[in-house]
């Protein structure tokens, strides 16, 4: 129980962490784009405030200056010398918009802005109606303060961050709530599996006893096309029955790693399911050499029965079935139904099944794709649309014999 509970388990993270990734992803860009958007609608209005504050600081200082103007014009011309601030940086021109004085910081002037902002500085223009000293523009200037962007900014990345992690609590909230039926149902399947199990031991191991001791001499050939029929469909729940027993006992058991003449095994394997691919009249065409592979017999057996069962699945009748085996690699060719190229990528993927006409639970390839990965093999499927699939499985080096 245990052990199914693992199984049922390790299915539902894999599950539950490509749905999360893909939720978690859209939501991430859904909420940085929104944060974003407030992130600067707030920069704009503190940067109006700032406009606003500044404003009001040049105005007043611009008629400070004005007065200073004025007393200096009153003065002319015993007093000359133009009137200056520690505060604020300010010029006068004329209304040709020649320059009578100056001590700006650069001498690019917008007449036609009375506030903005430019390489650093900001400036106010104000008209003078009185035209003190022949001047009838007075610009002040002032460095820009840099502090409050620095504040804003920091605002903004301190709030985003902590309304980023609020927001990211509730999605895996609310990921999870939505998850919930699907985990439900994973584990429902995967207790009838289990239980389903149990239940087949016995009568396939009956039937297939049974059908090994028939005395074939004395059956009437109407008999013994009955008993074939009986064969086959206990061959192929034998089959399911060795795939489940692999996801509920097999698959933690400790590993017996030796060398396997998969040539042998191969072969084997062809006279199993002789008999089902002989319903539906399919042909083996075997080209192998001898190649010997260090794994566990049991778990590459399972690789070559999946393989091999779903080549015969979904093939045309009267079809045929290329197995190649060579040092490094071996692989199963069909010429059946084939798979949609967008699809190829899910085949591996446990309850997927090529199409819905064909029967069983689509945990075969799942089983070969966990094996494969246990050992660091490598799987390729390629596949045309109502004419073929291969699968080839590639050796990693060390696992085979150089010898």
């Amino acid at each position: 129980m245990s052990v199914s509970k693992n199984k049922a388990t390790n299915l539902l993270r894999s599950s539950e962490k490509s749905s999360l990734r893909r939720f978690l992803v859209l939501y991430f860009i859904l909420v940085v784009m929104i944060l974003s958007l407030l992130g600067t609608f707030y920069y704009q209005s503190k940067e109006k405030l700032m406009y606003s504050n500044q404003r009001t600081l040049l105005s007043n200082y611009a008629h400070e200056q004005i007065q200073q103007l004025r007393q200096l014009h009153q003065e002319f011309p015993a007093n000359t010398v133009y009137p200056r601030s520690s505060e604020f940086r300010s010029a006068i021109y004329d209304i040709e918009r020649s320059k009578i004085f100056s001590t700006l910081k650069s001498k690019n002037i917008y007449f036609n802005k009375v506030f903005y902002r430019k390489n650093g500085v900001i400036r106010f223009m104000m008209y003078l109606d009185d035209y003190y000293l022949g001047a009838k523009y007075l610009f002040i200037e002032i460095d820009e303060d840099k502090e409050w962007y620095s504040s804003v900014m920091r605002d903004i990345f301190i709030l985003g961050t902590i309304i980023l992690i609020v927001l990211g609590i509730f999605g895996l909230f609310f990921v999870n709530l939505f998850l919930r039926p699907m985990k439900n149902s994973i584990m429902l399947l995967d207790d009838f599996i289990k239980d389903t199990t149990h239940e087949l031991n016995t009568p396939i191991s009956a039937i297939l006893a049974n059908v090994e001791m028939m005395d074939l001499e004395v059956m009437s050939e109407k008999n013994k096309k009955k008993l074939a029929r009986i064969n086959i469909a206990a061959k192929t729940v034998s089959h399911l029955y060795q795939d489940l027993t692999y996801l509920t006992l097999d698959h933690n058991r400790k590993s017996k790693d030796e060398w396997i003449d998969l040539k042998k095994l191969i072969e084997d394997r062809v006279e199993y399911f002789a008999i089902l691919a002989g319903s539906k009249k399919l042909t083996f065409e075997l080209n192998l050499n001898y190649s010997t592979i260090f794994i566990d017999g049991i778990k590459i057996a399972r690789v070559i029965d999946n393989l091999i069962s779903n080549a015969i699945k979904y093939n045309k009748r009267g079809g045929k079935i290329e197995i190649t085996l060579r040092k490094d690699y071996f692989s199963i060719k069909d010429s059946g139904i084939g798979i949609e190229a967008e699809k190829v990528n899910d085949i591996f993927e446990r309850y997927t099944r090529f199409n819905s006409s064909e029967g069983g639970f689509g945990i075969g390839l799942n089983i070969v794709k966990s094996i494969i990965e246990e050992y660091s093999l490598k799987i390729s499927v390629s596949s045309i649309l109502q004419e073929g699939t291969t699968i080839r499985v590639d050796f990693l080096k060390g696992t085979v014999d150089d010898g």
